[in-house]
């Protein structure tokens, strides 16, 4: 099977099937959560492109966080793709954790997008 176990990829194919049903066009918030980073990015799925996107691995984000695998980080990025989606125009967004738990890491960059204004 390879890297990802069974269960992880249809607990993540589950999800977005969920995601997609309930999005009635809305551009979802995909998120990807490594060991040591976080990364985010807003895809309309009619047009199959990516709207937004943000990392902790970026260069402004690298000066200024310790590690992209803290809450704090989490939360910033989250704000940050909410600026940039706003920029482009989105305000509302269906959440996609994938096949992470709303938790942690995931729930704060939710948070943090909520905070700076992304309806989820």
């Amino acid at each position: 099977m390879g890297k990802h176990s069974k269960t992880e990829v249809r607990r993540k194919a589950r999800v977005r099937r969920a995601v997609k049903v309930h999005a009635y066009g809305k551009p979802r918030l995909s998120v990807y959560r490594s060991s040591k980073q976080i990364y985010c990015q807003i895809i309309d799925d009619a047009a199959g492109r990516t709207l937004a996107a943000a990392s902790s691995l970026e260069k402004v984000n690298r000066e200024s966080l310790k590690t992209g695998a803290t809450i704090e980080a989490a939360r910033r990025i989250g704000k940050q793709i909410a600026e940039r989606a706003i920029e482009a125009g989105i305000k509302e967004v269906v959440f996609d954790r994938g096949a992470y738990m709303y938790h942690g890491r995931v729930k704060a960059l939710a948070e943090g997008a909520r905070e700076a204004g992304l309806t989820i």
